[in-house]
């Protein structure tokens, strides 16, 4: 594992142009050489510490990660204020992603109720999915995700009382219909735990990874307790399951055989062998193991570069970039 220390105070930290981004202070751009750049003309004073940008970074959504205040950016100007409902709002991630259809860009949020995931077109402001059919199931959706093609979007929420639940959504049949997005398959697959992270492999490959908490114990057969698998979309199947013999919480993948596993320190796990195949023991990565955080102040912020498979952890005044060997 390679660690590369950036002296640089950021607000926020995302990947862009294979450098690291502080979109809330003009869109200041470091790359990993020692340049730096001013991507855009305005800061935001407000105490955001979170942002997402469109895949070419003409969009930008800066928020609270446990907050209800976001703006809406388009090429450094304020497009409008963004809020979600106040409900549970300080306990879980604030839920937001862009995604790519059919030549448009659209914020993928909840702006009418905590649990009703819609589509806002970023230009216009028109949430396309509010139509009044709409009934959502009783979730908290949070760590939104879209698969490289765009075809699925992943909700990794949670539920009273609660138990933490990873959705999938078909994002072209979403468009058509709205309501899909409203379901709760809370036991799907005879699942026998609740499954507390989640993170595409590719296309139609999910990793996920279960917590210790048996929500079904009635002869399940996956992803019992304490454990990691790899969820087929197309067949709708688990394989590759296995128990760690380690505590683990937020898993990003690598590919279908590695995977970042962030909890306390960063480490990369064999996703055949089940061993931990390298670490950095002297990075404190968080204990983040669910969407529900309650104390922000023992997570630091960290982007994951989807496309590198880097990571960059936030470490007070400077970033820890960790990119494997």
């Amino acid at each position: 594992m390679n660690k590369q220390i950036l002296d640089f105070q950021l607000q926020t930290i995302n990947w862009f142009q294979d450098g690291i981004v502080d979109w809330a202070n003009a869109g200041t751009l470091y790359k990993t050489t020692g340049q730096k750049s001013q991507l855009r003309k305005y800061s935001f004073g407000f105490n955001f510490d979170c942002a997402i940008n469109s895949t070419d970074g003409k969009y930008v959504f800066i928020y609270q990660k446990l907050g209800t205040k976001g703006l809406l950016i388009k090429e450094g100007e304020i497009l409008r204020e963004i809020n979600r409902s106040y409900y549970q709002a300080d306990i879980y991630e604030y839920p937001a992603t862009f995604l790519e259809y059919d030549k448009k860009t659209f914020l993928v949020h909840c702006p009418t109720n905590y649990c009703q995931l819609d589509f806002e077109e970023v230009e216009t402001g028109e949430i396309v999915t509010k139509v009044k059919q709409r009934k959502p199931a009783d979730i908290f959706h949070s760590r939104l995700e879209v698969s490289p093609n765009g075809k699925y979007l992943l909700s990794k929420g949670w539920v009273w009382h609660p138990i933490d639940v990873v959705q999938v959504y078909k994002v072209e049949d979403c468009f058509s219909n709205p309501m899909l997005l409203d379901k709760l398959d809370y036991n799907f697959q005879n699942i026998g735990s609740e499954l507390s992270t989640a993170s595409f492999i590719d296309d139609s490959k999910i990793l996920v990874g279960s917590s210790e908490e048996v929500i079904n114990d009635d002869n399940s057969t996956n992803v019992p307790a304490q454990s990691i698998a790899i969820w087929d979309l197309k067949d709708n199947k688990f394989f590759n399951q296995w128990k760690p013999s380690f505590e683990f919480g937020n898993l990003f993948s690598i590919d279908k055989t590695f995977a970042w596993d962030l909890y306390k320190f960063p480490k990369i796990i064999n996703l055949v062998t089940g061993q931990i195949v390298d670490k950095a023991e002297d990075v404190y990565s968080g204990e983040q193991k669910s969407a529900i955080l309650f104390d922000i102040n023992k997570q630091p912020q960290i982007s994951f570069d989807r496309e590198r498979k880097r990571l960059a952890i936030k470490d007070n005044n400077r970033v820890l970039i960790l990119t494997r060997e």
